[in-house]
């Protein structure tokens, strides 16, 4: 049978276990709130509207992300984990994103000369050949759906506040490289 703790000798044991005390919420106020929402609402939108535009072209902005950074990786192509962490994807939505692309012919998979273990995403021509078609428009797009509705201060003021949101996430991510 349990002992009862008196007031002359408590135990922890008979005391009620207090949480560890929280930091209070800080909540948005109505400015943040509409700015925060305004961005979450703002990417859906305007994903949904360049994938609408990209689907002539067979392409999903995915896609076009994934085109757009082997093209500009020396020799156009990029280890596997390096272009999964330049997109943000795990290992698996890399792949899931690389087979229809693959499929399609615009990306290959090349294992790399000097590592048994890693394999390449590699730009092919008819990869470069789409993007090359689809950039035009794709370009035209972005102006009419988002730099020309805003002034030049607004384009400078928000490519200033995404450096920074961006570096503070890297930063807070700290990835090792690839092995």
């Amino acid at each position: 049978m349990l002992a009862v703790a008196t007031t002359a000798r408590r135990s922890w044991y008979a005391e009620p276990m207090k949480p560890a005390p929280t930091a209070a919420p800080r909540w948005l106020d109505d400015t943040e709130m509409s700015a925060w929402r305004g961005y979450v609402e703002l990417i859906g939108a305007l994903n949904s509207v360049m994938d609408a535009e990209l689907a002539p072209f067979g392409l999903s902005v995915g896609d076009y992300e994934v085109l757009v950074n082997l093209s500009e990786a020396e020799h156009q192509h990029l280890r596997m984990c390096d272009l999964a962490a330049r997109l943000r994807l795990s290992p698996s939505g890399l792949t899931r994103r690389l087979d229809g692309l693959v499929r399609a012919g615009l990306v290959s998979r090349v294992p790399s000369p000097d590592d048994r273990r890693a394999m390449f995403a590699a730009l092919t021509d008819a990869g470069v050949a789409t993007l090359q078609a689809a950039a035009p428009d794709h370009l035209a797009s972005v102006r009419r759906h988002f730099v020309d509705l805003l002034t030049r201060d607004e384009i400078e003021h928000l490519a200033s506040a995404f450096t920074k949101v961006h570096a503070a996430l890297a930063n807070e991510q700290n990835r090792p490289p690839c092995q």
